[in-house]
């Protein structure tokens, strides 16, 4: 069990210390460099989204013969709806954009940004949380260095985004403190869904398969619908292209390294 809290805390590290940049950097990032860390961060999510998430889930089922892609289907499917239903019923505002998304509300511009950092983490803590848990029962064939590996990986991808959270907030007016507590909150979500999906995982050890892939499509709604955009948005898009191949190897490289 301490591997398992060990492992559901590693991402939320990554996104404390991301925060705490605000501490250390005067200015906030430049559009370059947010560009080129949300591609990374992309780029890490789409790759452990395939082999942490998928091929699990797909070598899972590989008694169904030729329909060993169903439950990773419909999983994938699930997931991405259940990113489509908090998109439209949890109010957030996306860095860089003025209209703000979901149900009308009263909170202010800086909550809303959280909310939807906040939102955005929700399927990273799944993955991680389904991932251990495929662990601790021994039910999907994933070893400790694997499950460590997304860990990582994730953890490296939370580094920038609490950096660009608490980075614009002090820019804004907020102190360094109040700041970095803000990045750091958006990150807490993580351990805690994480948690809740190794206890509901854990209950229900054959359907692991839906949920490996269910976190691997909201993890790539999020990729699609927020980083993606970002990353590519205005001049020399390139850069976050390039930032992306490389959060994408870096991923691939821990996974196969420490799987």
């Amino acid at each position: 069990m301490k591997t398992i809290a060990l492992g559901l805390l590693i991402p939320f590290i990554g996104t404390a210390a991301g925060a705490a940049c605000v501490f250390f950097l005067k200015k906030d990032l430049r559009i370059s460099v947010q560009r080129a860390l949300t591609g990374f961060a992309a780029g890490v999510m789409v790759a452990a989204s395939i082999w942490s998430l998928i091929v699990p889930a797909i070598d899972q089922s590989a008694d169904k013969g030729r329909l060993a892609f169903l439950p990773a289907f419909a999983g994938f499917w699930l997931g991405i709806l259940f990113l489509l239903l908090l998109d439209e019923i949890i109010p957030h505002l996306h860095r860089g954009i003025d209209q703000t998304e979901g149900p009308r509300s009263s909170l202010n511009r800086i909550a809303m940004m959280v909310l939807a950092v906040t939102l955005h983490n929700i399927p990273e803590g799944m993955a991680v949380g389904v991932v251990y848990a495929g662990l601790y029962n021994g039910s999907a064939n994933i070893t400790a260095g694997a499950a460590l590996a997304l860990a990582l990986g994730i953890a490296i991808q939370n580094f920038p985004e609490g950096a660009i959270i608490s980075m614009p907030l002090y820019t804004e007016g907020k102190s360094k403190t109040k700041s970095f507590w803000l990045g750091v909150l958006s990150g807490a979500v993580e351990p805690v869904f994480g948690a809740l999906t190794v206890v509901i995982a854990g209950l229900v050890v054959p359907a692991m398969p839906y949920f490996l892939s269910f976190a691997a499509g909201a993890m790539l709604y999020v990729v699609v619908e927020e980083l993606i955009p970002e990353m590519s948005a205005g001049r020399h898009s390139n850069i976050g292209v390039v930032a992306f191949a490389a959060g994408f190897t870096v991923m691939m490289a821990l996974d196969v390294a420490l799987g």
